[in-house]
């Protein structure tokens, strides 16, 4: 649960912005988007320089002004700093237009429009494949034996068998057995 002071003082910054949240995201979006552009145009030494200075001046002047709260200026900054992580242009830019699509859809339709966004995101990436394994492999399908090192990778001792989307044919890792010390 949220705490009730931290939903008075959200509910307070609001008050006074003549825009509803969903069109102050939009706008805020936007102007980052153009000011991201502009600073990939730019010389390659102040071109970031410039864009993270350039949100930051916005993103006051529009606190000031009153067109959007302080809460949406941190969750936008939130969102485009969490965009640069992305390595691939490619992929960030997919992102970039997935998260307009489920703004609409969770502006338009509350918590249903992000599911009705989630939902065939995550069909596509169930359906996918790269060299006939599964994608999601191995959450989908779900094989415990597989999850050892999901997420931490375990010690080569406790790993002797391959993942079995990895190989069907040969199931037993190679070199596990090393040579015993002194011995000839």
């Amino acid at each position: 649960m949220i705490p009730t002071t931290l939903l008075i003082s959200l509910a307070a910054q609001r008050e006074g912005t003549p825009l509803p949240a969903l069109m102050e995201a939009f706008m805020m979006e936007i102007t980052f988007e153009i000011i991201r552009e502009a600073g990939v145009r730019m010389p390659r030494v102040i071109g970031p320089a410039i864009s993270i200075v350039g949100a930051l001046v916005l993103g006051q002047a529009a606190v000031q002004a009153g067109l959007v709260s302080g809460a949406m200026v941190i969750v936008v900054s939130f969102t485009a700093i969490a965009n640069f992580a992305i390595p691939a242009f490619s992929m960030a830019a997919a992102i970039r237009i997935i998260r307009f699509v489920l703004m609409l859809l969770a502006g338009t339709f509350g918590l249903y429009g992000i599911l009705a966004g989630i939902i065939p995101i995550y069909a596509h990436l169930v359906s996918l494949t790269s060299f006939g394994v599964p994608y999601l492999s191995p959450v989908t399908p779900l094989r415990f034996a597989d999850l050892r090192d999901l997420f931490v990778r375990l010690p080569w001792p406790f790993l002797k068998t391959r993942p079995q989307d990895m190989n069907r044919r040969n199931m037993v890792r190679q070199g596990m057995n090393r040579p015993q010390q002194g011995k000839k």
